[in-house]
């Protein structure tokens, strides 16, 4: 399984130099990947967590320029708040750029009131309707084609795109969310799945959904990822999953992962000052990741997927 770890660009006391810091470490130890979060512009209810983050794809462009060993994935776009086709530019560029390395794990988002800012209220009940087209209008632009594109939202008859992805149509494009249509996405549209705080078991069960659909419309195997956030000692009595534990409890818990068909397990430890996030990473790492490599099983002997990979 790969590892990949979520840049801390939001809430109060998120600053570059506790991103740049959080990318080091994950390049330093040869973690796989860094993911960054999005929100835009969130009600005062939302203000605590939300408030300040980062952009998402400046954020992914700053951190691609220095440190080239990484790839770069967002944990997850809300590609319905923004316009399709600049999207496709802006996605496009960034995987030209970086050499072929960005993720794009979206999302359909579940507040009304972030659309409503964005000024597009409206788009809130169709935001489902507005990704499937906004994914196949990507990979038509991405292809390179220049034949007609006829959609519910676009129609696009005279133009010409450019520069085109290092993957061109296959950047990775993985499905956030929680509702059976975000699974039938996933294996119809997407390349795989990406879930947030969910523990092995349901992601396991999420998995096999996705893999289903995916079977039975002739589809490769999707790939398969999670986001989980990370506290050393007991799991908080909010509900919402954490690896959580000691250290041989969290392996535990990866090898579930493994065992339930996670390629790719990205973690977020919640700290923004910069010493605060290295010294988590450097934890996680030397009692959790390092373990985890020397622990065979048969899922992780499994031939691995490798995320961002020209084809």
């Amino acid at each position: 399984m790969e590892f990949g770890l979520v840049l801390p660009t939001m809430a109060a006391g998120a600053s570059r130099e506790g991103i740049d810091a959080a990318a080091e470490t994950a390049s330093r130890l040869g973690w796989g990947s860094v993911w960054v979060s999005d929100h835009v512009l969130v009600p005062h209810a939302a203000a605590a967590e939300f408030g300040t983050v980062f952009e998402a794809l400046t954020t992914l462009a700053f951190i691609g320029a220095r440190y080239a060993d990484l790839r770069l994935g967002t944990s997850v776009l809300v590609a319905p708040q923004r316009d399709a086709i600049m999207l496709a530019k802006e996605l496009a560029t960034l995987d030209a750029l970086t050499g072929g390395r960005l993720i794009v794990a979206v999302g359909v988002g579940n507040d009304p009131d972030e659309y409503l800012n964005l000024g597009h209220a409206e788009r809130f009940v169709v935001r489902g309707a507005y990704l499937d087209e906004t994914i196949r209008l990507w990979r038509h632009l991405w292809s390179g084609s220049e034949a007609p594109f006829h959609g519910e939202f676009h129609e696009l008859m005279d133009f010409t795109f450019g520069p085109l992805p290092a993957n061109k149509e296959h950047i990775p494009v993985l499905i956030g969310g929680k509702s059976e249509r975000a699974f039938e996405r996933a294996g119809l549209l997407g390349d795989g799945y990406h879930s947030g705080q969910i523990g092995p078991s349901e992601f396991g069960r999420r998995a096999l959904l996705v893999q289903a659909v995916a079977s039975k419309a002739g589809r490769p195997r999707p790939q398969l990822s999670a986001r989980v956030g990370v506290r050393f000692g007991p799991s908080p009595a909010s509900g919402r999953y954490r690896l959580a534990g000691d250290p041989a409890q969290m392996l535990g818990d990866v090898h579930a992962f493994a065992a339930a068909g996670c390629q790719q397990l990205v973690v977020a430890f919640g700290e923004n000052e910069p010493d605060r996030v290295v010294a988590a990473v450097e934890r996680f790492h030397e009692e959790v990741v390092e373990p985890s490599k020397q622990r065979t099983t048969a899922a992780l002997s499994a031939e691995p997927v490798v995320f961002g990979e020209s084809r």
